[in-house]
This record gives structure tokens, C-alpha cells and sequence, in this order.
């Protein structure tokens, strides 16, 4: 009897969850399905500004993780919560004070401007209104993948005569690299669906979250489900692979 309860408790939450796929089948006009050329440009923006995000969350990212992963604690306890801070805040304030910091009229994004790098509503200030938004998510499932690794194998090739940069390439990073490639996986999906800060700090040109809502405002709900269904088909199949993936090697 608990058993059937059981079965029927997980189909009634998988029913449950499944409810946003049955919309995009069952809703939406579909017969006058069709992109045009902004709803065009917005994927192009987000598939590009998000490629770049995830490439600089990397390379920022994974040695803050690697660091959280050896760490213990006072120290590693601040550098976890000025991690979290970021990722804890609600999105439209965060994009309200990355414009009021990167705006042309700090000074800061004024220093850059100088040198021709505007960080507000340009390709650019897409980039790092992603970085901000996936970075503490990278950091996070990235130190969790890392904490993983066995660090007596560390130091087995310390003591051959491997240097830590050599170490972290041929031990740590081998033995981790399923996990890491699911943080990266997971901040692809919060980079490319990034809103609240894209809409203060990105507005233009317009990746495809802010295209939606766009199209939303002047359309309707029914009129953007084309935009919804590439949305998805770009954002899903890769974290849903790598999780699958995941499982079956465990």
C-alpha cells in the first residue's frame, strides 16, 4: 500500500512539473507560427552573449571553486558569503546597482568608455549582466564537483615533482570534469535566461528573455510561443545531456 502511495505521490509531482510542457504543446497559435528579424537578432545575442558568459565564468570561476574546495575556516566562510551575496539578491536590484556602477556616468564605467568598451545596453554590458548572473551558480556547483577529488592524489603527484598548476591539469581537473561540466551547464541555462539584470543593465540590443517580454507587451501570450519553443530548444538540451549523462556514469 505505501508503495503504491508512494508512485502515486511522485506521478502527481512529475504531472505537476510537467505542466509548462504541456502548455507549449497545447497552447499558443501556432498556424501563424513565424520568427522575424528581432526575434532573429535576440537568439543571435543570446546564444553569442551567452557563449562568451560562459567562457569568462570559467576561467574566473573555477579557481575561486578550487579555492572554496580546499578552504576551511574564517576565511573561507567570508570568500563563501561574498560569493553568495551576488546570488542571493534579487535580480532588478542587482542590475540597478551594476548600472549605477558600470553607467557611463560613474566613474568606473566612464574609464571604460574612454577606452571604448560601453558596459550598458551594448553587446558588452549583455556579456557581463550574464557573467553576474551565472558566476556565483558556476562558483558554487563548481566547488562542490572539486571538494570531490581525492586531495591524497594531489599530493601523490606533488611528490613526483608536479607543480600545483601541473597537478590541477592532470589530476584535479580529469577527475572533476563531469561536475564542472555541470556547473557550466547550469550557468548556461541562468546566463541565457537572465532577466531582471539584462532589462536595467542590456536592454539593448535585446537577448531573447527581454524579446519575449517584449513581444509579450505588444503580441500577447499566444503570439510568442515560436520565440518560447527556440528559447527552450536552445537553453535545455545541453544541461538535460550532461545530467543524464551524469546519472548513467554514477
Amino acid at each position: 500500500m505505501m508503495s503504491f502511495v508512494r508512485r502515486a505521490f511522485v506521478l502527481l509531482v512529475l504531472g505537476f512539473l510537467c505542466v509548462p510542457l504541456a502548455a507549449l504543446l497545447t497552447g499558443g497559435d501556432w498556424r501563424a507560427a513565424s520568427l522575424d528579424a528581432q526575434d532573429a537578432g535576440a537568439v543571435l545575442t543570446s546564444l553569442a552573449g551567452g557563449a562568451v558568459s560562459v567562457g569568462l565564468i570559467a576561467l574566473m570561476g573555477t579557481p575561486v571553486a578550487l579555492y572554496l574546495a580546499r578552504a576551511d575556516g574564517r576565511r573561507g566562510a567570508v570568500v563563501e558569503a561574498l560569493v553568495l551575496i551576488p546570488m542571493l539578491m534579487p535580480t532588478l536590484a542587482l542590475g540597478i546597482l551594476l548600472a549605477s556602477f558600470y553607467g557611463p556616468a560613474a566613474p568606473v564605467g566612464a574609464a571604460f568608455a574612454r577606452f571604448g568598451l560601453v558596459l550598458t545596453n551594448s553587446p558588452a554590458a549583455f556579456v557581463l549582466a550574464g557573467v553576474y548572473a551565472a558566476l556565483p551558480t558556476y562558483i558554487m556547483a563548481a566547488r562542490g564537483a572539486l571538494a570531490e577529488v581525492p586531495q591524497t592524489l594531489e599530493q601523490i603527484a606533488r611528490t613526483l615533482g608536479d607543480g600545483p598548476w601541473r597537478v590541477f591539469w592532470r589530476v584535479t581537473l580529469p577527475l572533476a570534469q563531469r561536475g564542472l561540466a555541470g556547473a557550466l551547464a547550469l550557468c548556461w541555462v541562468r546566463a541565457l535566461g537572465e532577466f531582471g539584470i539584462v532589462l536595467i543593465l542590456a536592454y539593448f540590443p535585446a537577448g531573447m528573455p527581454v524579446r519575449l517580454w517584449v513581444d509579450v507587451q505588444e503580441l500577447g501570450i499566444e503570439a510568442v510561443f515560436p520565440l518560447v519553443a527556440v528559447f527552450l530548444l536552445a537553453a535545455l538540451p545541453l544541461p538535460l545531456w550532461l545530467g543524464l549523462r551524469a546519472r548513467r556514469a554514477a
